[in-house]
């Protein structure tokens, strides 16, 4: 009995080995799946975090990188605008031939006045930065009146110089005697022409007179001493310079608000026998550059290698068809339908010897020609470099033109 109970416990102890075993087994296999669960879970919670914090910062990172994007194409925006402005309509001037009067002297006969006219210019931004402006056009608010000149034409010569106390004649057609030396003063009396005034004082441009019981102000270039209806010969004068004395004045920096010095004879003597002027365009108008230069405190060779330089010895189709020989009033979009037109040839160098005058060689509020004041709206400087700052975009305009210069020099 107790053999058999010994067997029986012997028998039972593999079987609860065997048990125990697959207990073992079977919770171990329930726990391994649950702990893989849990780290595959965790990882994976894990990555999701990674991943929506990568997309944060790739949307922050997106939204900066608009914003540089933005500033960089707010930077390269091009933006138009019309701008409109008010300038001087510069008169013209008509010469008149008198052979009554001494050779090269001039007589006003009607003052010139100038008009009003809107420009209107396109300017291009680039962000906030100018990048190009053209003038596009212009409209005419109030019309000029021409200037009227005599010009001496009789084989003598007069250098007489009037004084105070001398008599003196209104050249004029109807002259404007104003109570101060200004264009804008009160007037005080129109005279016409002919009428004999007496001269009482000289103030630049200016001349005051004395007129039965008036006492007023009138521009100097409106009054002869010459009697109306007779005059008497004096010598003819020489020039006042030679050629070497002038030659010696030349330089590329010299001042161009200056007379050259050339006598009208000078004038006509650099364009006598050129064979460049194949027109004889300068030679029929030589006169019109001393005129100028007499007029406007303006080197007359100066203005004529501008002449020569812009229409190539007067053979540009501008200079051929419209008398222009400055290209003057050329747009660069349409430079030959924007030109102006000129009656004759000594109107746009009238016009073109003021132009320089008024904007490009006098500093703002200098005293110039007639009593008017300098704009200087494109002053840098009277000389050529100062010049081609504004005048023309060819760098090397002020070279071409200074060749020119020296060239008619030479040929004096």
């Amino acid at each position: 009995m107790r053999k058999q109970t010994k067997e029986k416990k012997k028998n039972r102890v593999p079987i609860l080995a065997i048990f125990c075993i697959i207990v073992v087994i079977y919770f171990s296999f329930m726990l391994i799946p649950k702990r893989s669960y849990s780290m595959d879970l965790e990882k994976e919670q894990n990555e999701e975090l990674e991943t929506e914090l990568n997309s944060k910062i790739d949307i922050e990172q997106k939204e900066i990188d608009i914003k540089e994007i933005i500033a960089s194409n707010s930077q390269n925006i091009k933006k138009e605008e019309i701008i409109t402005t008010e300038k001087d309509l510069e008169y013209t001037t008509k010469y008149i031939e008198n052979p009554e009067l001494p050779k090269g002297m001039l007589q006003v006969m009607q003052e010139g006045i100038d008009g009003k006219q809107e420009i209107y210019t396109k300017k291009i931004y680039e962000g906030e930065k100018l990048i190009s402006e053209e003038e596009i056009g212009n409209k005419v608010t109030k019309s000029s009146v021409n200037k009227m000149v005599a010009i001496g034409t009789a084989s003598y010569r007069s250098n007489y110089r009037v004084k105070s106390g001398d008599n003196i004649y209104v050249t004029s057609s109807l002259l404007a005697v104003r109570i101060e030396a200004n264009d804008n003063a009160q007037k005080l009396i129109s005279l016409n022409k002919d009428t004999q005034v007496k001269l009482l004082n000289k103030k630049e441009n200016w001349y005051q007179i004395q007129y039965q019981s008036y006492i007023g102000w009138a521009k100097a270039e409106c009054f002869t001493y010459l009697e109306p209806n007779s005059s008497k010969e004096e010598a003819s004068g020489a020039s006042q310079y030679t050629k070497q004395q002038l030659l010696n004045k030349l330089s590329f920096n010299m001042a161009l608000n200056k007379p050259s010095g050339l006598s009208l004879e000078q004038f006509k003597k650099i364009f006598a026998n050129e064979p460049k002027d194949t027109k004889n365009i300068f030679k029929n108008n030589a006169q019109y550059f001393y005129y100028a230069e007499k007029q406007y405190n303006i080197n007359g060779v100066f203005l004529a290698a501008v002449a020569i330089h812009e229409s190539g010895w007067g053979g540009s189709s501008i200079a051929s068809n419209k008398n222009n020989l400055f290209g003057y009033g050329a747009y660069d979009r349409n430079p030959y339908e924007s030109s102006y037109q000129f009656n004759d040839y000594s109107e746009g160098i009238d016009l073109v010897a003021r132009v320089f005058a008024k904007y490009y060689l006098n500093p703002v509020g200098t005293k110039i020609y007639g009593g008017n004041k300098a704009a200087g709206t494109y002053y840098n400087g009277p000389t050529l470099s100062g010049v081609n700052v504004r005048y023309a975009t060819d760098k090397n305009w002020a070279n071409g033109v200074y060749r020119w210069m020296k060239y008619l020099y030479q040929n004096l």
